[in-house]
Order: structure tokens, then C-alpha cells, then sequence
């Protein structure tokens, strides 16, 4: 090495040690946060994958620490397959989020969009969009479960529509309770697919879509070619979120039917809860949450990777 090529190398080298000097010190600061983040997440899975693995309950006699003397392998999971109740909540769960989800992310975008420019009344608008979103799910579950009641303000606005009396039972009849279930959670969450896409849609590069204008690009050219591409991810981590959240309703939807008539609105988490509050076997409870946690994993990951190729330009 020259004299010049050995003076070129000394100011980096300090520079590189100081740098390593501060990741050591970073990771020695963040450790502890890092380790009890790490418990936190894993000993319940692994706890939760203990006790899938055996039949214990509350009421066997024992710790949870000794629910190995009631091991029986994987028949939990097998009894997973064969539940046909477990697929009927499932298969209702999945029509929630079929409907739910598009419908409010069509909203949130219409939404988006209008708020995107200035309008007088912006911030007032603004505010009262938002607000279903900081009800708390038990709150709207009720105001719904009044709203939807045989003499209650739907049936007695639809009696003024039609002008003759209308005395529909909608939390009494199957399809009409799960409509009322699923009309309940758009309103509550189409605000935070506004608001997500609302952030995307203000990211767009206000020149970009100027210079499309100015060459005679339509509405529909522009979202197309330059607001979808740059939105792309905010979109997917929009779908994403609801699809998860449609997984886990359970407050609105247990206040306003309580899971019925009979089963009828009996989502995957409905009906968890009530095998782990009534029948009390919390081991087979364990199984299907794993088991739900495997597969919406998988599906989510598979979505995303899938939506995110066809996104990229060819």
C-alpha cells in the first residue's frame, strides 16, 4: 500500500470503528426492550401450543404447568377438520369480509378523493367523518342493536318511504340480522379506510398529476397510471388491516345478536368464545386459534406478494 492509498484510508477508519462502537452501543441500549418484546410475543404462542396438545381445562384439577398428564398428541387437530361448526363460523366470517371490506375500501376511496381538494366546511366534514371510528365497539353494537329493533328508526323510516307501516324483525330473521351486522361495521370502519387512503392519496406528486391534466389524461388515466402505483402499498397494508379486523369481530356483532338467531351471525369469533366460556375446553380452543393464525398468516402474506407483482410495472 502507498503512502497516498494509506493517507486516503485513515479518516475512514475511525469513522468505521465509531460506527461499530455505536451499534454495539445501540443493541446493548435496546436489548432489554428487544428480549421483553420477544416474551411477550412468544411464550403465549408457545404456551398456547402446549396446551392444544393436551385436554386440559379449568375444570381438570390441575396448573396449566401439568397439562401434560393429559397430553393426546395432535387429536385437537384433528378434531379441527371434522368441525363442521367451526367452517359454518368460518364460512359466515368470510362473507363478512367479502362484503365489508370492498364496499368500504370503494367508500374510503370516494371519501379520499373528495377530501383530497379544499371545499368550504372541510374541517367540520372532517371531523364528523371520523367520529364512527372512536365509538367504542360495544357503544355502536348497541346503537345498531336499537336502530335495528322491530319499532326502532329503520323500520319507522322505511314506513315513511313506502308510506304503510313496516314492522321488519331484522335481528330475528337469518339474512336480515347478518345485513344489519354487516351494514354496522361499514359504518364504523370505513373511517380508517378513509383515512388511510386519504394519507396515500395526499403522498401523490401534485405536478404529476398537473402535467397529465394539461395533456388531456381523463380521471380515470390518471388514478390508473399515476395515483394506483404510487398508492399501491398503501392499499394493500389498507386491505390487509380490515381483513385481519374482519377475522376478530366480536363486540358489535355479539351485542346486536349474540351470534343469532340460532347461529346465523355466528362468526369464528363468536363462536371461540363460546366454547371457551361454556364448554370450557380450552384445549381444543387453543387448536383452531393456531390453526386460524397459520392460515390467515399464509393467506395474508400470499395476498400481499401477489397484489404487489401485479402491481410492478412489466
Amino acid at each position: 500500500m502507498t503512502t497516498a492509498e494509506i493517507r486516503k484510508d485513515m479518516p475512514t477508519r475511525p469513522a468505521a470503528r465509531e460506527a461499530d462502537e455505536g451499534a454495539r452501543l445501540g443493541l446493548r441500549l435496546t436489548l432489554p426492550a428487544q428480549l421483553l418484546v420477544l416474551f411477550i410475543s412468544v411464550f403465549p404462542l408457545l404456551m398456547q401450543l402446549y396446551i392444544s396438545l393436551t385436554d386440559w381445562s379449568p375444570l381438570s384439577g390441575l396448573g396449566w404447568p401439568h397439562a401434560h398428564e393429559m397430553w393426546n398428541g395432535f387429536a385437537n387437530y384433528v378434531d379441527v377438520a371434522g368441525d363442521g361448526r367451526l367452517w359454518s363460523a368460518l364460512g359466515r366470517t368470510a362473507l363478512v369480509m367479502a362484503v365489508c371490506v370492498p364496499v368500504e375500501f370503494l367508500l374510503g376511496l370516494a371519501l379520499a378523493t373528495l377530501f383530497a381538494d379544499s371545499f368550504p366546511g372541510k374541517r367540520v366534514f372532517y371531523s364528523i367523518l371520523i367520529m364512527p371510528m372512536m365509538v367504542v365497539p360495544a357503544v355502536a353494537g348497541y346503537m345498531f342493536y336499537m336502530l335495528f329493533q322491530s319499532g326502532g328508526p329503520v323500520n319507522d323510516i322505511l314506513s315513511s318511504l313506502l308510506g304503510m307501516p313496516v314492522t321488519v324483525a331484522w335481528l330475528s330473521d337469518p339474512m336480515l340480522a347478518m345485513l344489519a351486522v354487516m351494514v354496522a361495521d361499514i359504518w364504523q370502519w370505513t373511517p380508517l379506510m378513509f383515512l388511510i387512503l386519504l394519507a396515500g392519496l395526499v403522498g401523490v406528486p401534485e405536478d404529476q398529476m398537473k402535467a397529465a391534466t394539461l395533456l388531456g389524461a381523463s380521471p380515470w388515466q390518471k388514478f390508473r397510471t399515476i395515483v394506483l402505483p404510487r398508492m399501491k402499498t398503501i392499499i394493500i397494508i389498507a386491505l390487509a388491516i380490515r381483513v385481519i379486523e374482519c377475522f376478530k369481530i366480536f363486540d358489535t356483532l355479539f351485542i346486536m345478536t349474540g351470534g343469532g338467531p340460532g347461529v346465523a351471525t355466528e362468526t369464528i369469533s363468536v363462536y371461540i368464545y363460546k366454547i371457551t366460556t361454556q364448554d370450557l375446553i380450552w384445549g381444543y380452543v387453543a387448536a383452531i386459534a393456531l390453526v386460524i393464525l397459520l392460515v390467515l398468516s399464509v393467506a395474508c402474506v400470499w395476498a400481499m406478494k401477489r397484489m404487489a407483482r401485479k402491481g410492478q410495472p412489466a
